[in-house]
């Protein structure tokens, strides 16, 4: 298989597609003229073999894409139980084919279960309502962020949506360091798979990337708090609202959760420690 670090250089218009479209104004009804619509597939996340999940997704990005799913569902607890990945085309959309440990694939059949994904659904595929929420381990308070230093990211925060630009379609999350920097950031359609995308590259990164917090584009629902504690990060900004779960959940685990993040202003959720405001 492939190294899981080697990732295609494409064009952004690869995820998009021109289409014949009707533009209205309240004026008068436009002529019909072509623009970009962004991509949307399905991609099967096939361990050893067998497949685990379908999700709704970019076609791109997909091999930290699956890392960060891995990781953020519990499937590894490290980069290194995944041994390689293939990104394969399949009769209807992509496969994401992973090499999985010996270990690691056994405990995931003794779990699987039969997820089918509409544009990253979390909760997709649970049998029982208890299924609901993993047992996350509250996470340590070793991390602190100057609020004033976020109005940098959140300018820059669109830098990472190419395919957004073009076609108004994409959800964004990116790694904020501790000085407003943006160190990198992904997109999809669906805001799971932006996030997962996100924890996957902060994996493979390493060290670099064990400093600041996570920025999304989107609302904070528990599934982006659970999916950030389990691959511990402690700080999570969201630019539109958390739901009651979400603070919840974030409360619970030690996560420190921020919401309506505006140039100048944000809404602090749970544990307000970690943040310095200057």
């Amino acid at each position: 298989m492939n190294n899981i670090l080697s990732e295609e250089v494409l064009n952004v218009t690869d995820f998009t597609t021109s289409r014949q479209l009707t533009l209205w104004k309240r004026e008068d009804l436009q002529h019909p003229q072509r623009d970009d619509v962004a991509e949307e597939v399905p991609v099967a996340l096939v361990y050893n073999g067998i497949s685990h999940v379908v999700m709704m997704a970019s076609p791109k990005d997909l091999t930290h894409f699956a890392m960060g799913f891995s990781l953020s569902e519990g499937i590894i607890d490290s980069p290194r139980e995944i041994y390689g990945m293939d990104v394969v085309p399949s009769c209807s959309g992509l496969e994401v084919q992973i090499e999985l440990s010996s270990r690691r694939f056994m405990g995931l059949k003794e779990r699987r279960r039969a997820l089918a994904g509409r544009t990253g659904c979390g909760v997709c595929g649970v049998e029982q309502l208890n299924d609901i929420g993993k047992p996350v381990q509250p996470l340590p308070f070793s991390q602190t962020f100057n609020l004033g230093n976020l109005d940098r990211a959140l300018i820059h925060l669109n830098d990472f949506q190419p395919t957004g630009k073009l076609t108004g379609c994409t959800h964004a999350a990116a790694w904020v360091m501790p000085f407003g920097d943006l160190a990198g950031g992904h997109e999809d359609v669906g805001r799971h798979v932006a996030l997962d995308k996100l924890l996957g590259r902060r994996a493979v990164e390493g060290e670099r990337w064990r400093q600041g917090a996570a920025l999304v584009s989107s609302r904070a629902s528990y599934e982006m708090v659970q999916k950030s504690a389990m691959c511990g990060v402690e700080i999570l900004f969201a630019v539109s609202a958390a739901t009651t779960l979400a603070v919840e959940v974030a409360e619970r685990c030690n996560l420190t959760l921020v919401g309506f993040c505006k140039p100048g202003r944000a809404t602090v959720y749970t544990h307000p420690q970690r943040l310095i405001a200057e």
